[in-house]
């Protein structure tokens, strides 16, 4: 009987140190893509010993921190209705994930140095095949220029939005102003010669 009350809490126990790792691997790798797994312990509060029982490796855990980050971004662009207007749509993609994608973008620095590159584009799909969907629409209906491609449209948002979430780290820019200034830089490369820009 005893046996059987030790085991919800043990499990308990290690679904928490679990969210404490990921949280603090995901807090780490976006500051340092080279954080050591003692420093990602050391932030979580767990012995080395504890992460390794949860991620026998390094690349373990810098695969689960990607996804993490990747997952926190897919809920928010899932409740986010992106089939209207593509620039109203474009602003409010922006306005409400752009800490989390440059979050992600922070974390995939860390994965680009461990992972295989088919594994992250495989993790990477969901999410950016709405971005490209949302480009490619807006380029269709000539709100968007279409005289670049969508992949390198989609990459001067990821850039801009990790560039973002570095200056505002650095104390170079307010959090509350960067999802406008992001949006109005993003829509006005994105209107190119078509909107007379």
């Amino acid at each position: 009987m005893a046996r059987a009350e030790v085991t919800p809490a043990r499990r308990a126990d290690a679904r928490q140190n679990i969210e404490k790792i990921l949280g603090a691997a995901v807090a780490c790798l976006g500051r340092k893509p080279d954080a050591s797994v003692n420093e990602i312990a050391q932030a979580a509060g767990v012995g080395r010993m504890t992460l390794y029982g949860h991620f026998a490796t390094r690349e373990a855990l810098v695969e689960a921190a990607l996804r993490r980050v990747l997952e926190d971004g897919d809920a928010v662009l899932e409740d986010l209705d992106l089939d209207g207007d593509p620039p109203a749509a474009l602003r409010a993609l922006i306005e409400s994930s752009w800490l989390l994608i440059a979050q992600a973008s922070a974390v995939l620095e860390a994965a680009q140095a461990t992972l295989p590159p088919e594994r992250i584009r495989e993790l990477h799909a969901k999410p950016e095949l709405r971005v490209h969907d949302l480009i490619r629409r807006g380029q269709a209906e000539g709100a968007f220029r279409d005289d670049l491609p969508v992949e390198w449209l989609a990459g001067v948002l990821f850039h801009l939005m990790k560039g973002a979430a570095a200056d505002v780290v650095r104390n170079r820019l307010d959090p509350a102003d960067a999802p406008r200034y992001l949006a109005e830089t993003v829509l006005a490369a994105y209107a190119g010669p078509r909107a007379g820009v």
